[in-house]
């Protein structure tokens, strides 16, 4: 029996490799990436996929690119009920959109892996015709006694040279073996020698040495499924990726990938392996990667029953993505992180740190930037889901709320109070009467101030809600003057025991009345906002 005879018992009725490659030809980008996100739906989306996803995403974009997703559903023991459709809606969450793919359609389709099994069993049998792949009979049981053995005997693990026992075996047996009905697995059937190093160059992580591979990896599962080793060299290939972007727990697979590539004919897309993102570990204080057993803030569900805006994520993950990037954003904070060009050299090569405080940073950062009516929306949006009655209050009072948010916003120096939408209600829930007076007494955790009854006469003869912030400004240090209080920090601490105070312990105390707190935003547009007849109601809880 010849080889070609051979393959075709293996896989009647399979056309010839040269169908596919007619039917997907080759894509003409001039230097443009071509890259994929091709998840498994094994489980939730995670901060590490969402990372890669936005390095590919960035990446394509500014080559005028193309970003595709194809999803890797071949391990059906692992997958998840709605795991696709998680998986989708993740990356939509996240801004991470595609050009073509699952989902979206497209000429290198279908981009799911379990529709296209016919696309892998032609080049398996392409294969096997050229007496590269052959089928394997060895039961699991036979294989764990392998293993057993090697690592008794301090040997390399894995089905390789003499361990390889269904290598040698003829067509004829193999032919008789199928047709009693046994169970078995394609596998490849190595060329290459593991003594023979090879440099390759990762577009991250740079010159990487590695052994030639010569194990006869599985290609093809017992159930009629590729093995993700072959199909996504075989829709790489297809689908005209220039750039295969992944996780670096991948390296390791390099050897066989390259020589699949090789044997299969194909020109080999530039591989580039992301650092893993990695956190310091409270317990024992070292750097270890993040974990899904560990670490919620692994899933990106995490973020958002947190309030932490989907921008803020992305300019977080620009921050780890290319060492550059802050420098650069710090001069440009009014522009978008996606007019920065990220580039492959000035990414990390070892573990990115994912530290939630900094997260927490830019987000403060990101929020500054936004417009009130932005934060009055996206403060509706996640209200709605995760806080009723501060989504009612928002809803009831909208001019009022966007003219609250934007006091201090679209400055030179915007406050940097807010970090998570739930803190848009720690910031300002005094400013709504139906929160504060619900409270059994606001100022309970309040100083004391003895000088508080002075507030009464300021309300009575001298503060008007018309005047200007100036005149505002220059009525209170004359009224805090004519009472003993030093108009300036020199003069107080020249002399301390002269005075009562300086003009701003009573404005201290004027905002604590108004708001409960000593540090808020202008005080002067927070008096503005809640009116006179507002500010005697308070008062007059105050002055109890």
């Amino acid at each position: 029996m010849t080889d070609k005879e051979f393959a075709e018992f293996l896989f009647p009725n399979i056309p010839d490799i040269s169908y596919y490659e007619e039917k997907y030809p080759r894509r003409h980008m001039n230097g443009a990436i071509v890259t994929r996100c091709a998840p498994s739906p094994t489980g939730f989306v995670h901060m590490g996929s969402l990372y890669q996803g936005f390095v590919a995403k960035q990446m394509a974009r500014q080559t005028g690119g193309i970003l595709f997703l194809r999803i890797e559903d071949t391990d059906h023991k692992r997958e998840v009920e709605d795991g696709v459709k998680g998986i989708v809606e993740g990356f939509r969450q996240y801004g991470i959109t595609f050009d073509e793919g699952y989902g979206i359609g497209g000429n290198y389709g279908p981009y799911i892996q379990s529709e296209r099994g016919d696309i892998y069993k032609a080049y398996i049998k392409y294969l096997v015709s050229k007496n590269l792949a052959y089928p394997c009979f060895c039961s699991e049981e036979e294989i764990d006694e392998n293993r057993k053995i090697q690592e008794a005997t301090k040997e390399r693990l894995g089905y390789y040279g003499r361990w390889a026992t269904c290598r040698s075996m003829s067509k004829e047996e193999a032919v008789r073996r199928i047709q009693n009905g046994e169970a078995y697995v394609m596998r490849l059937r190595s060329q290459g020698d593991f003594r023979n190093k090879h440099i390759y160059h990762d577009a991250i992580k740079g010159d990487l040495e590695y052994p030639e591979n010569d194990m006869d990896i599985v290609i093809l599962k017992s159930d009629g499924l590729p093995t993700y080793h072959f199909a996504h060299a075989v829709d790489d290939h297809l689908m005209g990726t220039t750039h295969v972007i992944r996780g670096d727990e991948w390296v390791s697979s390099l050897p066989y990938h390259l020589e699949l590539f090789q044997l299969l004919g194909f020109e080999a897309p530039q591989y580039a392996h992301i650092a893993p993102l990695t956190k310091k570990d409270e317990e024992t204080g070292n750097i270890r990667k993040l974990s899904k057993r560990k670490d919620p803030e692994l899933a990106v569900r995490y973020y958002h029953e947190a309030g932490i805006p989907v921008g803020a994520v992305n300019l977080f993950l620009a921050t780890i993505a290319n060492s550059n990037f802050e420098e650069w954003y710090l001069q440009n904070e009014d522009r978008s992180y996606t007019d920065f060009t990220f580039s492959f050299d000035k990414m990390p090569v070892g573990g990115s740190l994912f530290d939630l405080s900094k997260l927490e940073s830019v987000s403060r950062i990101y929020f500054s930037h936004l417009k009130a009516r932005d934060v009055y929306q996206e403060a509706l949006m996640y209200t709605h889901e995760y806080d009723q009655e501060f989504y009612e209050l928002l809803q009831k009072y909208p001019d009022y709320s966007i003219s609250l948010f934007h006091i201090e916003r679209e400055v030179e120096r915007p406050r940097k109070d807010i970090a998570s939408y739930p803190d848009i209600r720690k910031e300002f829930w005094y400013m709504y009467d139906e929160l504060f007076f619900t409270k059994e007494n606001p100022y309970a955790d309040c100083k004391i101030y003895p000088e508080k009854q002075l507030l009464m006469e300021y309300f009575e003869t001298i503060y008007d809600e018309t005047d200007p912030q100036d005149v505002w400004f220059d009525k209170v240090k004359t009224f805090t003057g004519n009472h003993g209080y030093a108009l300036n920090r020199k003069d107080y601490k020249q002399n301390p025991d002269a005075y009562r105070g300086q003009v701003s312990d009573f404005c201290e105390m004027l905002r604590v009345m108004a708001t409960t707190k000593t540090i808020s935003p202008n005080l002067y547009d927070l008096l503005q906002l809640l009116g006179r007849d507002r500010l005697l109601k308070r008062l007059e809880l105050f002055l109890k």
